[in-house]
């Protein structure tokens, strides 16, 4: 789908601007920084309509310029900011918008939001009317809205219809999957006597949301209500009911097919009855959200999963409950069926040659399918004997499973509920597969369940890590963002074959426009001739539950950046003339260029640790301060190669202003000399002379002071010097009467070497001391016998 961003100019309202901006000309400093979108009222809107839409957030409305929506069918005008934290916007919703979830997020002119979710019915849009909480004096409504309302803490809503007999009753809420807060809404329809005809709490279709459907038996009042399914909620638990005579099929068989391809499906699980249809499969599978079923009577207000790839279908003939009967197939392909009643078990059988390798995935919970699959092939001419099995992969309930095929002839695949259950609406899709170059794209995140940002001042930088996951091929990869803003470049190292992260640095010139674009973030195999299918996704976690546990999250198939206003200050690395040594330590400089006026501490830290790195994440760049060092340490299985680094500057300015160094190298080196430790032993308060066998790995110039260190208290050696030519160094220890008795495995060698003005700083380990007691003096045994008469 093709990518299209809305933009609307704010309306400038010089009085608050004045009141709450602080301009970068003036002062020096940003007016605003990191705004976060909370929550908007309302949370969605009828398509082929306008709605004023108010967007609450800290510091969202401190000029705001931009409404930014993921696909087309949304546009943004009339920008007013009301106060620091709110501004109001009027959204104006194509009538062929589509329906269901949209994403969205805000530019400033100081940074960019997270992810939230705007939601687009086709219905009449109504809000709820306190009171309703009671049976007897429900909010009377017509059949064809859709309601927005909020659960309070034991609250239940209720609304009545009017509907005639063998009029379809539908009602679907959206609590959930608006992405506010853990909501578990209960929704039920009842008649005029408080009988319920429908509940529903949970539903395989939409999750934790509800989704109830009735053929009217008389003509009369029906009552839809609405509560948490525990009676709990607050002022979050929002939600969007759709109270209609529109269809809602549960699951749509096949579950899927090839780009622009006319296929006829079945839908299933409607209260009025299975329905036959004829449809052509979106043309881009990576954009693809599923499909909406509509008839006479209304649309269905959310998709149903479809998957949009180029396989053929093959559906179960049934009887296929067994070896014999098993639906003739062929692979690569994709099986479709329906465990239709417990107990139910579907069988295909399909030929392979020897050697032949096939992924066999299931597809049923992600197909939005009540199916717990356990999946399971044989070797048919091998008496059935069995190669592969799976029940859940990766935590997850749908099967996966790689087999590979001993010898030629043909193979059958089981499948049935773990649980051996099934109904009508039990619907699955066995894709079988050859594999295939596969790449992952992900931007880690900077902080624990928070999607990174993409904010990029102008006349500055900002660093993303970029992660790649190879799948079924190996080797470097390029990184490519396409689609960037006006006036912004990137500059990626390429990720070695052995790695699966790389920095990425973007800068923006000082004319860039503030601008945000939707890029995709590609990665390519380095090698020619190899090819993979990359696949960018970026999860915001929406809702999680006890434990950090996911529980509602969006993933977008593109990143955004935005191009804002400039910030006062910028960052550089010193470039390290020397290497980091296993076993040694670093001071990275990092200098701070400074706009006048701003004076504020800058915290500093690298944007990721080579392996085997360690460094502070606690340093300042001190108030008033230009530059600052970062402590870097290297253990003994450190990476020995050079290291594309950043560091990232954060400072505090009316919210966080984030900045990043151009990339720097960081080499890092076996140590230059090694020394081999001796096992010694001395009494308290005695001297020994300890002898270290030196071995130059790497020749340098000049001297080192070499100090012996880790050693227990009252223990003291005199430093040494050495040179490249150095074949031992001797200590001479020196112990006393307080010196701790016993072994002590923990003696070092602490030196550095100067290369081009700068140390090399060496820690080498580790030699044992053993500090002993002395002997008890011996007794006369003439002087005994005496002693003893």
């Amino acid at each position: 789908m093709q990518l299209m961003l809305f933009r609307a100019q704010i309306l400038r309202a010089s009085r608050l601007v004045a009141a709450i901006v602080l301009t970068f000309l003036s002062t020096g400093v940003a007016a605003a920084a990191d705004p976060d979108l909370g929550n908007m009222i309302p949370q969605g809107g009828q398509r082929g309509t306008e709605v004023v839409v108010h967007f609450h957030g800290a510091r969202i409305g401190q000029e705001p310029q931009e409404v930014v929506f993921y696909e087309p069918g949304i546009t943004a005008s009339e920008i007013k900011p009301v106060d620091a934290n709110h501004f109001e916007a009027k959204l104006t919703i194509a009538a062929d918008c589509r329906i269901g979830m949209h994403p969205v997020r805000i530019r400033t002119a100081t940074g960019l939001t997270r992810i939230r979710t705007f939601h687009i019915g086709t219905l009449k849009e109504i809000v709820e009317v306190e009171p309703n909480s009671e049976f007897s004096a429900p909010q009377a409504i017509e059949l064809g809205v859709t309601v927005s309302g909020v659960i309070q803490s034991e609250d239940v809503d209720y609304f009545v219809v009017e509907a005639k007999a063998g009029d379809r009753i539908t009602a679907e809420i959206e609590g959930l999957r608006l992405g506010r807060t853990f909501f578990d809404p209960h929704i039920a329809i009842l008649n005029k006597d408080r009988f319920e005809l429908a509940t529903s709490d949970d539903s395989a279709l939409l999750l934790q949301d509800g989704v109830v459907s009735i053929i009217a038996p008389e003509d009369g009042k029906y009552i839809v209500s609405a509560r948490d399914s525990s009676f709990g909620g607050n002022g979050a638990s929002t939600y969007r009911l759709h109270i209609g005579k529109y269809p809602r099929p549960l699951a749509v068989l096949p579950a899927g097919g090839r780009p622009g391809e006319t296929v006829d499906v079945v839908w299933l699980g409607d209260a009025a009855g299975d329905k036959p249809q004829q449809i052509v499969v979106p043309s881009d599978p990576q954009h693809s959200s599923g499909l909406i079923y509509q008839d006479e009577h209304g649309v269905a207000p959310s998709p149903n999963v479809f998957r949009v790839n180029d396989l053929e279908n093959i559906a179960e003939v049934e009887p296929n409950n067994n070896y014999e009967q098993a639906t003739p197939a062929k692979a690569p392909a994709a099986f479709n069926g329906v465990i239709g009643e417990p107990g139910d078990v579907d069988h295909f059988r399909f030929a392979a040659k020897k050697g032949q390798v096939f992924d066999v995935n299931v597809y049923a919970r992600r197909l939005r399918s009540p199916l717990d699959a356990l999946a399971r092939i044989r070797h048919v001419e091998g008496k059935y004997a069995q190669i592969a099995a799976n029940d859940d992969n990766a935590g997850k309930p749908d099967s996966y499973f790689r087999f590979t095929a001993p010898a030629d002839g043909e193979y059958d695949i089981e499948l049935h509920d773990h649980l051996q259950a099934g109904g009508p609406n039990f619907t699955y899709r066995i894709e079988v597969t050859p594999p295939k170059a596969q790449i992952d794209v992900q931007i880690a995140e900077r902080q624990r369940w928070a999607a990174t940002k993409i904010e990029l001042p102008r006349g500055n930088r900002t660093a993303i890590l970029v992660n790649a996951a190879r799948r079924d091929f190996g080797g470097p990869l390029n990184i490519a963002l396409e689609n960037l803003p006006a006036g912004v470049t990137v500059e990626a190292p390429t990720m070695q074959a052995n790695r699966g992260q790389v920095p990425v640095i973007l800068t923006a010139a000082a004319d860039a426009p503030n601008a945000t674009s939707l890029p995709d973030i590609l990665a390519k195999p380095a090698e020619e001739g190899k090819t993979a299918e990359s696949k960018f996704s970026q999860r915001t976690w929406l809702v999680r539950g006890a434990n950090n546990v996911e529980v509602w999250s969006h993933y977008a198939d593109r990143a955004a950046i935005a191009v804002m206003n400039e910030v006062p200050f910028k960052i550089s690395i010193v470039q390290p003339k020397v290497p980091l040594v296993r076993g040694g330590s670093m001071q990275l400089k990092v200098v701070a260029e400074r706009a006048e006026g701003f004076v504020d501490p800058i915290s500093i830290y690298m944007l990721y640790n080579p392996p085997g790195v360690s460094s502070s994440r606690s340093i300042n760049i001190a108030k008033d301060q230009t530059e600052a060092l970062i402590p870097l340490t290297a253990n003994g299985s450190a990476a020995l190669q050079p290291w594309d680094i950043c560091v990232e500057g954060r400072a505090k300015i009316n919210g966080r202003v984030l900045v990043a160094t151009p990339l720097a190298k960081l080499d890092v080196k076996a140590p230059y000399i090694g020394l081999t430790f001796p096992k010694a032993s001395v009494e308290i308060a005695q001297e020994v002379d300890y002898k270290i066998a030196v071995a130059v790995t790497t020749p340098f110039e000049g001297s080192a002071k070499v100090t012996l260190v880790g050693m227990p208290a009252g223990v003291t050696a005199e430093p040494i010097e050495m040179t490249k030519d150095t074949k031992e160094l001797l200590f001479h220890i020196k112990t006393t009467d307080k010196s701790p008795p016993g072994k002590h495995a923990t003696l070092l060698c602490q030196f550095s070497i100067t290369q081009d003005g700068e140390p090399i700083a060496h820690t080498i380990g580790t030699g044992v001391l053993r500090i002993d007691k002395p002997l008890p003096p011996k007794e006369d045994k003439k002087e005994n016998k005496i002693a003893q008469k």
